[in-house]
């Protein structure tokens, strides 16, 4: 089977791809921003709205697509699968948006020759939340800094050199990433970097005057490559596609913005649905709802041997807990009509029952500690104040805690975040042990470091003791029964 190439695509057509001007700089080029944004950006420039095309940024030393994006011209397929306006959908679409991947560690040179395009109007971002987190690095012009707001700040200083600080010359500048507030956070981390590399006053002004940073709001679930489907969409779609991506037909994208960005950029007379404007009760109800959900289930799925969402969902104990920690423990945290939030949860739970996404739960454990502290730690925290401990929301932390215990690799396989927090938490199990009286220190030494939860949760009345119960019950009984244990203490019938 031929794979997916520009001419390959030519020859099928009978006509040459049209590649518009390079408009657009993203870092990063996984399966949620090519499912997402470049579709997106696609179909703006079908409709005629937009004509730009996007370079997309390798975010870590150690990405793999970028090389499958240039074999392939910077294409690849969306494959949307699922329920829509009441009707089944299985659709497949070329996206040509994408004009070229570049390994910044590899060719740094070749990024900063994107900001001395004057074209270069926008930035996107999906780094995950790990990914708009400060941290200390040396500045230069010759290298690539390993963080994302490290790159993005030298590219910035670059271009406002190269245009001598001309005002129209700034970026609009959209992370996707899932964290509160994220283009402000994203201009403050930009801001103490251009600070901790003493770079000019004038500069410091340019990027506050003349940038904008957006806040946004991302909701699609992309479940990314069918590794188990692959022979059979070659055979569907006529050629082999390294980067086909599935995703849902459902997608919402909310960016708070001026009137000039939304005309310059004109998402929402695509057909899409772009909502411009305030994100934050958006964002809130869909990070804690959906996101937060995913990211209590993954670990209490692996554990009890299921690989995706579907799975979870098709086993009656788990999606109770699933159930009861959407209607119980969060809902009753968030601000808001009740109806439109039961609502949403509602169709949150049909979305991860979508029997066309396999979203893999391995996937979903990426950078899981700081998607914890982003997504499930909030719920936590607002029902402490209530004067309560949400016990499914609870269990899932003690879950998530057993996953990245060094043992559990032997049956889960490896975790993958941040060396410093993997290091951390090895370390504290090998230190504690999994003795009965050990575990209390365990749960104690975890919960204190502020670096992994932004605070010391072990002051949280209750918190460590229960902690400590469920690692036993894991350690003792198996997560099966430790699972049974907990739908009866909540209240749910567990078969």
């Amino acid at each position: 089977m031929k794979p997916l190439t520009e001419e390959r695509v030519r020859q099928h057509r009978g006509e040459s791809l049209i590649r518009p001007p390079e408009r657009i700089l993203q870092f990063g080029e996984g399966n949620f921003l090519r499912g997402f944004i470049d579709w997106m950006i696609y179909r703006m420039n079908g409709a005629g709205l937009f004509q730009g095309s996007v370079v997309a940024i390798q975010p870590t030393p150690h990405g793999k697509v970028v090389p499958k994006l240039n074999a392939q011209d910077g294409l690849y397929t969306v494959v949307l699968r699922g329920i829509q306006d009441g009707k089944q959908v299985d659709d497949a679409e070329i996206v040509s948006v994408i004009k070229r991947g570049i390994n910044p560690y590899e060719d740094w040179e070749a990024v900063l020759q994107t900001a001395e395009n004057r074209q270069i109007q926008f930035v996107f971002s999906n780094t995950t939340e790990a990914g708009i987190t400060y941290a200390e690095e040396e500045f230069s012009l010759e290298r690539a800094p390993l963080s994302f707001p490290g790159k993005l700040t030298v590219l910035l200083y670059h271009r406002y050199r190269k245009f001598q600080g001309d005002p129209s010359a700034g970026w609009t500048i959209m992370p996707c990433e899932l964290v509160d507030n994220n283009g402000q956070v994203l201009k403050a981390i930009v801001q103490r970097k251009a600070d901790d590399w003493q770079l000019p006053h004038a500069f410091r002004q340019w990027v506050d005057k003349y940038n904008r940073f957006c806040d946004t709001l991302v909701d699609r679930i992309v479940t990314g490559y069918p590794a188990a489907e692959a022979e059979a969409f070659a055979q569907r779609l006529g050629y082999e596609d390294r980067l086909l991506t599935v995703g849902e037909p459902y997608h919402l994208l909310c960016i708070d913005a001026d009137e000039e960005t939304q005309e310059a950029l004109p998402l929402h007379r695509a057909g899409l649905n772009v909502h411009w404007g305030d994100v934050h009760q958006h964002r809130e109800r869909k990070v804690r709802l959906l996101n937060g959900a995913h990211t209590l289930l993954f670990s209490i799925g692996l554990l009890c041997g299921k690989r995706t969402v579907g799975e979870v969902m098709q086993d009656a104990r788990l999606r109770r807990l699933v159930h009861h920690a959407l209607f119980q423990e969060i809902i009753p945290t968030l601000d808001g009509d009740a109806r439109s939030l039961e609502l949403f949860a509602k169709s949150v739970l049909e979305r991860f029952e979508n029997p066309y996404n396999r979203h893999l739960l391995t996937d979903i454990a990426l950078n899981a500690v700081s998607k914890y502290r982003a997504r499930v730690l909030p719920t936590v925290l607002a029902q402490v104040k209530k004067g309560n401990l949400p016990s499914i929301v609870v269990f899932s932390l003690a879950t998530l805690l057993f996953f990245y215990r060094p043992a559990s690799r032997d049956t889960i396989g490896g975790v993958r975040d941040e060396p410093g927090i993997v290091r951390f938490l090895e370390k504290a199990w090998n230190d504690c042990g999994e003795a009965e009286g050990s575990l209390r220190k365990l749960a104690h030494q975890i919960l204190a470091d502020e670096a992994c939860w932004g605070r010391d949760l072990s002051r949280i009345p209750g918190l460590e003791e229960q902690i400590a119960r469920h690692l036993g019950d894991l350690l003792e009984v198996g997560v099966e029964t430790a699972v049974q244990r907990l739908l009866q203490e909540v209240g749910e019938p567990t078969l």
